[in-house]
């Protein structure tokens, strides 16, 4: 997250604190950056560029494009692009938030950080 690295198997009351304060900060952020995420659209298309998807920040999708040979695939590959299209355009948003979190706060690695929260939750459950 910042700097040191946060090990579930060390839990220490300096530890916790230190995470605690990590995580108050990013909710910090997330009250005034909240007008700059309420913009976030994430997009995509496929390889072939007959599908293309945009999608929120809340990952809701917005639009669906098809392109004219799109139908051609038949049903299934149809589904199987746009669920593929609509999945890369929630990648390109959660990118984008990924972003903004590392430019108002520099050294937080949103990434880093989830895992270390992943691995917490295992560990404690």
């Amino acid at each position: 997250m910042h700097g040191r690295q946060f090990d579930p198997a060390d839990l220490t009351d300096r530890s916790l604190d230190e995470v605690a304060h990590q995580y108050e900060q990013v909710l910090a952020w997330l009250e005034t950056a909240q007008p700059d995420l309420d913009r976030i659209m994430g997009t995509a298309e496929t390889a072939e560029g007959q599908v293309g998807a945009t999608v929120d920040v809340n990952g809701r999708v917005r639009k669906v494009s098809y392109g004219p040979r799109a139908t051609r695939a038949g049903s299934q590959v149809l589904a199987e692009q746009t669920l593929a299209a609509v999945r890369e355009a929630c990648a390109d948003a959660q990118r984008q938030v990924h972003d903004l979190m590392r430019e108002a706060m520099p050294g937080f690695d949103p990434v880093a950080a989830d895992e270390q929260f992943q691995r917490l939750l295992t560990d404690w459950n």
